[in-house]
């Protein structure tokens, strides 16, 4: 009705306020209701929720979990691992037990360690059984496992292996015929061959190379051989 005032009230009718209106208070904000300073960072007990502080994790467990990482990367032995633990100080107590259950399910095998790293340094590297058996006592394989193992690298195999890494070095070899024979006995010392298996494998390689290594290579006396030999027992020797 037209002499009927306008309501004014805060009823469902009521009508918005006007922008800029100095007497009318703004609307309330929506959004998150305002949290105390480290709120969002707080767990549950610092924000007064009473849960009970996170246990000290079982050292088992964490033992278990350092083992896990060291086999994801490559086999370990029982003594890798043990020093792996040792490293970040689990008790000796402890340590055993959890690497005996390893080893009682098959986690931990020295012996198809040996096996597997001596086929894998043997086909790959070249290396003799001298210079495996070192590399295995190094990761602490048991010696008579070690030796159990090597025992299945034959000499035939090993002198086989001697002739193929001489016959490939010898494709790229400069020089005169007696320093090219020191050069790859030398070679073949480092690693791990005896001194004959040596000596053979150069001197038949030079032999089928060409005229003038296969005069050299008859002429070598029995002499030179052993001084030879005397020279590289010395090198081939374990370092300590």
């Amino acid at each position: 009705m037209a002499g009927r005032r306008a309501r004014t009230g805060r009823g469902w009718d009521a009508s918005p306020p006007r922008s800029g209106d100095a007497n009318t208070p703004p609307p309330p904000r929506r959004g998150r209701r305002s949290r105390p300073a480290g709120a969002d960072d707080a767990g549950p007990d610092a924000a007064g929720g009473g849960g009970s502080p996170t246990p000290p994790r079982d050292e088992a467990e964490l033992a278990r979990e350092i083992c896990l990482r060291q086999l994801a990367v490559r086999p370990r032995t029982r003594a890798e691992l043990a020093g792996a633990l040792a490293k970040r100080g689990i008790s000796d107590e402890v340590s055993a037990q959890v690497l005996d259950r390893y080893d009682e399910v098959g986690i931990i095998d020295d012996a198809a360690f040996a096996r597997a790293w001596i086929s894998s340094r043997h086909n790959g590297r070249g290396l003799a059984r001298r210079a495996l058996a070192n590399e295995l006592r190094q990761r602490g394989v048991d010696g008579e496992v070690a030796s159990e193992a090597l025992g299945e690298l034959s000499e035939e195999t090993e002198a086989e292996t001697a002739r193929a890494l001489v016959e490939r070095k010898l494709r790229t070899a400069r020089g005169e015929p007696d320093a090219v024979f020191r050069r790859l006995v030398g070679m073949l010392a480092r690693k791990g061959y005896p001194p004959g298996v040596a000596i053979r494998a150069v001197k038949d390689a030079l032999a089928a190379q060409s005229a003038e290594a296969a005069e050299f290579a008859e002429q070598i006396d029995a002499d030179a051989l052993a001084d030879a030999e005397g020279e590289l027992d010395r090198d081939s020797r374990p370092a300590g």
